[in-house]
């Protein structure tokens, strides 16, 4: 069973940085891609990265790149999304999800889902 745990999140002032990490076990991930979505309260939930386990190749949203990287350490099984430059609007509970096959921004087309963690933005 796949299990996914996010930490890192936490409270930051606009301009800082936090790195979120996603904790992966359960399976052999090289099939596997594993993305970062948000929900803001009131909003839907929205894309913000993935990485395709095997080869890692990477997407980003339009509202994050340049400012989001997303990373995934082998040996560890966890995937990491680095966020700098933040902003009031990057306010969300953070999820990490896990999909078979390639890279959807489609959160529907995920199976697996973590608990999520808040990422708190101040002006």
């Amino acid at each position: 069973q796949v299990q996914l745990v996010e930490s890192g999140g936490g409270l930051v002032q606009a301009g800082g940085s936090l790195r979120l990490s996603c904790a992966a076990s359960g399976r052999t991930f090289s099939s596997y891609a594993l993305g970062w979505f948000r929900q803001a309260p009131g909003k839907e939930r929205e894309f913000v990265a993935a990485i395709r386990w095997s080869g890692g190749s990477t997407y980003y949203a339009d509202s994050v790149k340049g400012r989001f990287t997303i990373s995934r350490d082998n040996a560890k099984n966890t995937v990491y999304l680095q966020m700098n430059s933040l902003k009031p609007e990057d306010t969300a509970v953070y999820y990490c999800a896990a999909r078979t096959g390639y890279i959807s921004t489609y959160y529907g087309d995920y199976a697996y889902w973590g608990q999520g963690t808040q990422v708190t933005v101040s002006s």
